[in-house]
């Protein structure tokens, strides 16, 4: 099974993966981040090429369409500068999903903290931790599965950590 993850960072999401032994792909727009998974690859996957794992934008991945069976997406599209980047990131993860495909994403969002959150610009809103993030709603994702012709495959689960923000699990298959 080959898994993409989509805003690596240094890959903690990628330690079991590796070590189970899973065709991993992974993208970060921080070239450091991509370098820690190379690394982290070469010592617990050495079989995998270097190649797998790219310095790009979630926005604009290289890989080919419908080249991953899963898709993962870890605390990335809440970083989202605006509409267009976040339906662009979207877009892609979905674009390199192979059809029966698994879509797995954890965000950010105003679910269960409605009353906390300030708006600041569209849908990006400060929240009481002090951080300024692009967050989602119930009514968005479950658009957005339907506008894609995704099935979710799980209900929406949001998790508010200890009153500081939200985050909201969103799990889809393609058709």
């Amino acid at each position: 099974m080959r898994v993409l993850d989509a805003a690596c960072g240094g890959g903690r999401n990628l330690v079991y993966l590796l070590q189970s032994g899973f065709d991993v792909l992974a993208t970060d727009a921080d070239a450091r981040a991509v370098d820690a998974v190379r690394q982290l690859a070469a010592q617990l996957a050495p079989q995998l090429p270097p190649g797998n794992f790219r310095v790009e934008p979630v926005e604009r991945m290289t890989f080919p369409d419908a080249c991953a069976d899963v898709v993962l997406s870890s605390a990335a599209l809440h970083f989202a500068h605006d509409d267009a980047q976040f339906d662009a990131m979207v877009n892609e993860m979905w674009r390199v999903l192979k059809p029966g495909g698994l879509f797995f994403c954890r965000l950010a969002s105003s679910i269960g903290m409605e009353d906390r959150v300030r708006p600041v610009s569209g849908r990006r809103c400060a929240l009481p931790d002090g951080s300024e993030r692009y967050l989602v709603d119930e009514e968005m994702l479950m658009g957005l599965t339907a506008r894609l012709g995704g099935r979710l495959l799980d209900p929406l689960k949001t998790t508010v950590v200890q009153d500081q923000r939200c985050m909201t699990t969103w799990v889809v298959r393609k058709a």
